[in-house]
């Protein structure tokens, strides 16, 4: 699949006469929980020659491709809408440069991304979304008798990455189980995490879960938290015009 993948990637490259910067995995694969019938969830971060930047006319700046029956699902942000989301602290940006999966990547804008990332990080911006992430998909699950492992462990995740954004200084990890590791939690509460998420990688994502009140109470106090305390966060120090200079060296004729 990794190298069907790469084809496809270079397909866009010659289609859209584009150099692709970062090409990774997200979602539960990246995450660490994956299903056996888990979707690959593609995200690119693209950048045009330097024509096309110094044009009047408007151009689209996303990339949306779909192969395999829909099951490799392939999108991608220009590098200056990118860099723009990248100035507010999007938390889907800094989770994709922090992916364990690359399909293709440019180590010298990996590298300087990453820190440019680092100086750009708003604690309150980013726990906007994980809260609004974790607050939507517990509500969808908490009430129900079953529900499916895949909503619970998105609700979980957000819960945990708000509980590190609240405790500790460092951008959250994508890696689920590496954010577990570096928070002070119940063993008990790690332990059966690590069951679900093996579990999980045994059963389809139809399969319909019950009961982890334990689990469930966790997800709810850090919710609970992050709504209490988000608001004296601090939002990010970063320059504008260190993302100019990083996004004018990326440019190319």
């Amino acid at each position: 699949m990794k190298e069907k993948i790469k084809h496809y990637l270079e397909e866009i490259e010659k289609e859209k006469d584009i150099r692709v910067l970062l090409a990774c995995e997200t979602g539960s694969r990246a995450w660490g929980f994956p299903s056996p019938d888990s979707d690959y969830d593609i995200r690119m971060i693209y950048v045009h020659k330097r024509e096309w930047y110094l044009s009047l006319t408007k151009h689209k700046d996303t990339i949306e491709r779909m192969f395999e029956n829909n099951d490799i699902d392939i999108t991608g942000w220009e590098l200056k809408k990118a860099l723009r989301l990248l100035g507010k602290s999007n938390a889907a940006f800094l989770e994709r440069i922090q992916s364990p999966i690359l399909y293709k990547h440019d180590d010298d804008f990996l590298k300087e991304v990453r820190l440019v990332a680092s100086n750009h990080y708003s604690k309150i911006a980013t726990i906007h979304h994980y809260l609004n992430m974790g607050k939507r998909c517990f509500y969808e699950i908490e009430n129900q008798k079953k529900y499916k492992l895949k909503k619970f462990f998105y609700a979980l995740r957000a819960a945990t990455a708000c509980k590190w954004i609240l405790d500790r200084d460092e951008i959250p990890p994508i890696v689920f189980q590496e954010m577990m590791q570096g928070l002070e939690i119940e063993e008990k509460i790690k332990e059966r995490v690590n069951e679900l998420i093996e579990l999980k990688a045994e059963i389809s994502e139809s399969y319909l879960h019950f009961g982890e009140e334990a689990i469930f109470a966790f997800i709810q106090k850090n919710i609970s938290q992050a709504k209490e305390n988000f608001k004296s966060l601090p939002a990010a120090q970063g320059r504008l015009e260190d993302l100019n200079i990083f996004f004018r060296k990326q440019i190319t004729e």
